[in-house]
C-alpha cells in the first residue's frame, strides 16, 4: 500500500503550475510589503508599541527597533522579488520565510489566518524546485532546467489551498452562522453606502444568502477546482467570491487577491504553459534541453509529506480537547482557519492592588497598549492574563509589593448583550499561561 502511494506521489508531472505559483506569490508578497511600508504600519505595529503580546514559547521574539524592523521588511520585499524572478531562489525562500514568520511572531494581536497561510506556503516553497523553469536561475545555470517534477510538488500546494477552504467551511457549520446569519446581520448594514447593492444590505435574506453561500463555497470549491469539467465554473465563483470579499471587507487586505491568484494551482500543466507563453522571455518547452527533476531518498520525502499532511488535518481540531464554547474561550481558535466567523467586542478595566498596603490603582490601558492591542486583548483570555502579568511587572518596578491584578471584562458575542467575561476575584497576574483550560474565564451562557 505504502509503495503504491509513494510511487503516485513521485510520478512526474509538468512543472508549469508551481512556476506560475512562484511568480504570483512573489509578486503579491512584494505588493503586500510595499503596502505595509507605505501605510506606516511597520512603525504603528512593531516599533511604537512599548509592549508586545508574544506567543507561548516564543517570548524571546522581540522587535528590532525602527531601523531593524525596516531592514527586516526590506529583506522581505527583496526576497519576494527574488522569488518572483527565480533568482537565488533557495536563499530567497528561506530568507522570506524566516523574516515573515519572525514578524508575525512579534505580536499575537496582529494574527490573521492568511498570515499563517503565507508562512506555511513560504515554508513549502523552500522545498519545491519552482525555479527550474522560466527563472533567472535557469538562465544563469541552464543545467537546472526541468520540465517535470514529482506530483507531490503540485499536490502539496493544492492540498494547502484546500485545507484553508474546507476547514473554513467546516467552521461555518454552527447555529449562529447558518440559522441566525450572524455576524453577517451585523456587518452588512455598514456597507449600505455601496452603489447599487447598498440598499439591500439591510435585508435579512441578504445576510442569510451571504452566510449560506460562504459555507457552501468554502466546503466544496476545492473539490470543484480539482475536477476538470467543473474547474472553469468553479474558478468563476472564486473570482466572484473573493472580489466581493475585497469590496465588502477591505480590512482583510490582500488575502482575496492571494486566494484568486493561488487558486490557479488547480489548473492543468498545459493551461499554465499557455499562460506563461504570454510572459516576456518565455521559452517553449521544446526549445531547450531539460531534465526530469527527482528527489533523492523518495521514501523519506513521502514520510515527511505524510507527517505534514497529518499535522494540517489534525491541528485545527485541537479545540475539541477543551470544554466550553469555542468562540467564548477561544482555546484552540487560532491556526484553525476560522475566517471571519464572529463579531466579538470587549471592554476591560484593570485594577492593580499592592499586597502590602492594600492600595488599589485603576489602570489606564492606553498608557500601556495601542488601540488595536487593547481591542484584541479585551476578548482573548490568554492575552488578558499576559497583560495582567505585564501590569504586575510594571507596577512592581514602580515600588509596589507583590502587585495583584484584577479585571472587570465585559464581552459581547455576535450582537448579544455584554456580559462579564472573567472572574473578578481571581488575581490574573498569578495565573499560568499554557495549553490548559482557563478556569477563571466565566462559562458562556446563551
Amino acid at each position: 500500500m505504502f509503495p503504491k502511494i509513494a510511487s503516485q506521489l513521485h510520478k512526474p508531472v509538468s512543472i508549469a503550475p508551481i512556476v506560475t505559483f512562484r511568480i504570483v506569490f512573489g509578486l503579491l508578497m512584494f505588493a503586500s510589503i510595499a503596502r505595509f511600508w507605505y501605510n506606516g504600519w511597520i512603525n504603528t505595529l512593531y516599533v511604537l508599541p512599548p509592549f508586545h503580546f508574544t506567543y507561548l514559547g516564543f517570548e524571546w521574539v522581540r522587535p528590532l527597533g525602527h531601523t531593524g524592523m525596516h531592514l527586516i521588511f526590506l529583506c522581505m520585499g527583496l526576497s519576494a522579488l527574488m522569488i518572483m524572478f527565480g533568482f537565488l531562489y533557495r536563499i530567497a525562500t528561506v530568507i522570506f520565510f524566516l523574516c515573515f514568520t519572525y514578524v508575525e511572531l512579534i505580536d499575537v494581536t496582529t494574527y490573521l489566518n492568511h498570515y499563517y497561510f503565507i508562512s506555511l506556503v513560504a515554508f513549502l516553497l523552500i522545498w519545491l524546485p519552482a525555479h527550474r523553469h522560466y527563472s533567472v536561475d535557469m538562465r544563469l545555470w541552464p543545467h537546472l532546467r526541468c520540465l517535470t517534477v514529482p506530483r507531490w510538488c503540485v499536490g502539496i500546494l493544492r492540498f494547502q489551498m484546500a485545507v484553508v477552504y474546507v476547514f473554513a467551511g467546516i467552521a461555518k457549520l454552527y447555529a449562529d452562522w447558518l440559522f441566525d446569519a450572524m455576524p453577517m446581520r451585523l456587518w452588512l448594514p455598514a456597507k449600505s453606502h455601496l452603489p447599487i447593492v447598498g440598499p439591500w444590505m439591510y435585508e435579512l435574506w441578504v445576510a442569510y444568502l451571504f452566510s449560506w453561500f460562504g459555507a457552501v463555497y468554502d466546503l466544496f470549491i476545492a473539490f470543484f477546482l480539482l475536477y476538470r469539467p467543473t474547474r472553469p465554473f468553479a474558478y468563476f465563483f472564486v473570482l466572484v467570491f473573493h472580489i466581493a470579499t475585497a469590496i465588502f471587507f477591505p480590512a482583510i487586505g490582500m488575502f482575496p487577491f492571494v486566494m484568486i491568484a493561488n487558486s490557479l494551482i488547480f489548473f492543468s500543466g498545459s493551461f499554465h504553459q499557455r499562460l506563461q507563453s504570454f510572459l516576456p522571455g518565455y521559452t517553449s518547452a521544446n526549445a531547450l534541453p531539460s531534465q526530469v527533476y527527482s528527489f533523492a531518498q523518495a521514501q523519506l520525502w513521502s514520510i515527511g509529506i505524510g507527517l505534514y499532511i497529518s499535522f494540517q488535518l489534525l491541528f485545527p481540531f485541537r479545540y475539541l480537547l477543551y470544554p466550553g464554547h469555542l468562540f467564548w474561550h477561544e482555546e484552540g481558535y487560532r491556526f484553525s482557519w476560522r475566517v471571519m466567523l464572529m463579531e466579538k467586542t470587549g471592554n476591560s478595566f484593570f485594577t492593580v492592588k499592592d499586597s502590602a498596603t492594600q492600595q488599589q490603582i485603576e489602570v489606564n490601558n492606553a498608557a500601556f497598549l495601542t488601540p488595536l492591542q487593547e481591542k484584541m486583548m479585551s476578548t482573548q483570555p490568554d492575552l488578558i492574563a499576559k497583560y495582567a502579568q505585564h501590569l504586575a511587572q510594571q507596577y512592581q518596578q514602580r515600588g509596589m509589593q507583590q502587585p495583584q491584578v484584577y479585571a472587570q471584562v465585559y464581552v459581547s458575542l455576535n450582537g448579544q448583550r455584554s456580559r462579564l467575561f472573567v472572574d473578578t476575584t481571581v488575581n490574573l497576574a498569578a495565573q499560568k499561561l499554557g495549553w490548559q483550560h482557563y478556569t477563571w474565564v466565566l462559562p458562556y451562557k446563551p
